[in-house]
């Protein structure tokens, strides 16, 4: 029987206004809520990312974040 999908946690989260709107048109192009599509990413986060990208972007997205917490 499959397990019912529920939203157990909820927290505030600051997001750059690039980052929103790239999650809320994935949400709408997977026909999810944005805590679903967030679901999603993170239970298949393994899967859906390239490593060495991961590693990349991670260091240019550091890299710049101090300036645009500005």
């Amino acid at each position: 029987m499959p397990t019912r999908f529920r939203m157990t946690r909820r927290f505030p989260v600051s997001m750059t206004e690039d980052g929103y709107r790239r999650l809320k048109k994935f949400a709408r192009e997977a026909e999810l809520e944005e805590g679903e599509a967030l679901s999603f990413l993170f239970e298949n986060f393994t899967s859906v990312t390239h490593e060495e990208n991961l590693k990349h972007r991670l260091s240019l997205f550091l890299a710049d974040l101090e300036k645009r917490k500005k």
